[in-house]
């Protein structure tokens, strides 16, 4: 006990404690079904954009649980060592639905194997600014001018989405609306319980409806909000561990590199790795310790890109910091490591199960068109809140945060229908046209071109609050 660090007295379990096993288990499954609907929303959104049939999305949803697991694992053993769930991102559905519309018609697997090389080459980018110690140099670079339209960005450029999928069935899009509603903002405050899955809640009470009125023939085949379980009794019960086919190991094929993709991605790792700066501040405070150090920082960036690697490699989805489980943490305040070591486990083995993939890919497009509408448009609002940490008065920044925003929305649009030929180069005209179809990758370039281009002040930049420049007691500190 002597060589053990004081842990702050208001925590239930401090990062070195081991919880009592059976507790360890509840703690850790507490985790998994906290990030599970935002986990599984991303491969129910994407699998149907690829066309894909019951079986590839079973093995799509199973392939994001392990790594999300190995992700997971990697950061809280390696990275910042602070007990951070590790899940699908977001910020990357803009540039993967532009992977997808290049790639298409040539089948889901196709699409998946360029996604795949452009996590693989994504993460080696991250991998350096995080292992050289890069991050921490450039971030004065990317302020809330920037990083904040191209998180809001990330919610809006799904509009055209939300509402023609949860319509495909209106009765149980807005029941899964309705609902999140209902548990995220009226019972949560009143019950800790729906404060901790509203989500999670939401997509269940939508699920087990439709799948209740699909029993008794309410719903028929044919019916959008049907559900059907044809797909479950052919999934086998345990991935196989071979390469390829469908196997854990690049179950889509090997990996396809292409230069206008990797480079449209590179918006997402960007977006990504803003937030996960903003996390482990976040997480350090749950903990109660002081903000991480800068070398924490970096080995948390790098391990991401360690994590984002090995996602590309076994067929899922780039993954991030899931702010929601530091929530959790703080809720409970349980920062052990031994609980989030747990959850990893039990993700791996999730995915592992091959029919707990292929009952998720059960779920209705009318519920997930659901999801959309609440998560997505939570997502725009987080980005615009980031913006209020600049200066909203100051017409610099309303100019280029205004400029951004809406160039990130409407040049996408102008290249719905248009293609760049260069014939001396025709990879540069694959390049733009993929970038500028890419509404993030647009908002990030000229963000950070016009944030560092035009003069303004740290304070009007959101480099610094005002409480940063008064000092803890009111005082302004002296220059550097």
């Amino acid at each position: 006990m002597s060589g053990t660090p004081a842990r702050p007295v208001d925590l239930n379990y401090g990062l070195d404690d081991v919880p009592r096993p059976l507790a360890s288990v509840g703690l850790g499954i507490q985790h998994v079904l906290t990030m599970f609907g935002a986990t599984v929303a991303v491969p129910l959104i994407l699998g149907p954009a690829m066309d894909m049939n019951p079986e590839q999305m079973a093995i799509l949803v199973s392939s994001v649980m392990i790594c999300s697991g190995i992700a997971t694992f990697l950061q809280v053993r390696f990275g910042t060592r602070l007990p951070i769930i590790q899940g699908v991102s977001f910020a990357f559905l803009g540039p993967f639905f532009a992977i997808i519309a290049g790639t298409v018609a040539q089948g889901g697997d196709v699409s998946m194997q360029y996604i795949a090389g452009a996590i693989i080459a994504g993460s080696v980018l991250q991998m350096v600014l995080g292992y050289t110690g890069l991050f921490g140099r450039i971030r004065r670079y990317i302020t809330p001018v920037v990083i904040g339209p191209v998180i809001a960005l990330i919610g809006l450029a799904l509009f055209q989405a939300g509402a023609p999928m949860a319509g495909g069935n209106w009765w149980f899009g807005g029941l899964t609306i309705a609902a999140a509603f209902t548990f995220a903002l009226i019972l949560a405050p009143r019950v800790r319980f729906f404060s901790l899955f509203p989500i999670l809640l939401a997509l269940l009470l939508a699920y087990v409806t439709a799948w209740f009125f699909s029993a008794i023939g309410v719903l028929t085949e044919g019916n959008p909000a049907y559900v059907s379980f044809d797909g479950v009794g052919d999934a086998p019960w345990v991935r196989s561990l071979v390469f390829g086919d469908g196997g854990i190991f690049m179950p889509w094929g090997w990996p396809q590199f292409s230069l206008g993709f990797i480079l449209a991605t590179l918006a997402g790792f960007l977006a990504s790795m803003i937030e996960s700066f903003g996390d482990y501040h976040a997480i350090s405070r749950a903990v109660g310790k002081d903000h991480p150090t800068e070398k924490q920082i970096n080995r948390g960036i790098g391990a991401e890109g360690v994590g984002c690697f090995a996602t590309g490699m076994f067929g899922g989805f780039a993954s991030t910091s899931y702010t929601e489980n530091i929530g959790l943490v703080a809720l409970t305040k349980v920062a052990s490591r031994r609980v989030v070591y747990i959850a990893a486990g039990f993700l791996i083995l999730f995915g592992l199960i091959a029919k707990f993939g292929a009952v998720v890919a059960t779920i209705p497009q009318p519920i997930v068109g659901g999801l959309y509408c609440t998560l997505f448009g939570l997502i725009a609002s987080i980005g615009i809140s980031n913006v209020t940490r600049a200066d909203l008065t100051s017409q610099r920044n309303l100019m280029i945060i205004g400029f951004i925003l809406f160039m990130g929305l409407s040049v996408p649009a102008y290249f719905e229908g248009v293609e760049i030929h260069i014939s001396w180069a025709e990879w540069i005209g694959d390049v733009i046209t993929t970038v500028g179809s890419t509404g993030m990758a647009v908002a990030a370039i000229l963000g950070l071109i016009l944030d560092n281009v035009i003069p303004g002040t740290d304070r009007e930049r959101g480099l610094i609050t005002d409480d940063e420049i008064r000092g803890p007691v009111g005082e302004t500190p002296a220059d550097d």
